[in-house]
């Protein structure tokens, strides 16, 4: 594990991590999560979900749940991303479940990945790559993308055609033809493009939505 950018001593009380999953994909939620660690927490199973294994995942994502003073996981739906925009979704979705935490335990600080800070009442510092060096982020990380993942198998199983259990609802090129082809689902973002990148001027013309 990278050295922890913060020293997260009493000076912040209690710290909660805020990340989120799914921005990039063209369909389904963005989730997020919210959680508080103690002290004596095994950060050793953590690392950025986006490297860890599926395996490793789930099993860290058990002891998380079990052993976090607190966790909430919250989500804005596709249609509330199109209404209101990618970022302001991840940042809705971080202040739910934000929310949800905070109805179980008093925060001091929120550690949030990324470059954004969503509007919370306590302290927000917003971390580049937070999601691979600070152990709250991690978790966060961890169980927003573990949820997501889960979410998405199911709507494979009510819209198999798209084969999102596969790929999660990220534009591969396999799910970009299968839009192409059947058209979109319900839990498909309508403002997201499905065309290949590189030919914004030719999309710029011509919209598929």
């Amino acid at each position: 594990m990278e050295p922890m950018l913060f020293n997260l001593n009493d000076e912040k009380g209690v710290v909660c991590g805020l990340d989120e999953a799914g921005r990039g994909p063209l369909a389904g939620p963005v989730v997020a999560a919210a959680v508080v660690l103690p002290p004596d927490f095994p950060i050793e199973i953590l690392g950025d979900s986006k490297q860890l294994s599926e395996k490793q995942r789930l099993e860290a994502e058990i002891i998380i749940k079990e052993q976090s003073l607190a966790w909430a996981v919250a989500s804005v739906t596709a249609q509330e991303i199109d209404k209101i925009n990618i970022l302001q979704a991840s940042l809705l979705a971080m202040k739910r479940a934000y929310e949800k935490v905070k109805a179980h335990i008093s925060v001091d600080t929120a550690l949030v990945d990324g470059n954004q800070r969503p509007d919370l009442d306590c302290t927000v510092q917003a971390i580049i790559k937070g999601d691979a060096t600070i152990p709250e982020i991690m978790a966060a990380s961890i169980l927003a993308k573990n949820q997501r993942d889960r979410f998405m198998v199911l709507c494979d199983a009510k819209w198999p055609i798209y084969h999102f259990a596969k790929h999660k609802g990220y534009p591969t090129k396999e799910h970009r033809e299968a839009c192409l082809l059947y058209g979109l689902s319900p839990i498909h973002r309508k403002t997201f493009s499905i065309k290949q990148e590189g030919s914004r001027k030719q999309e710029e013309q011509q919209s598929l939505f």
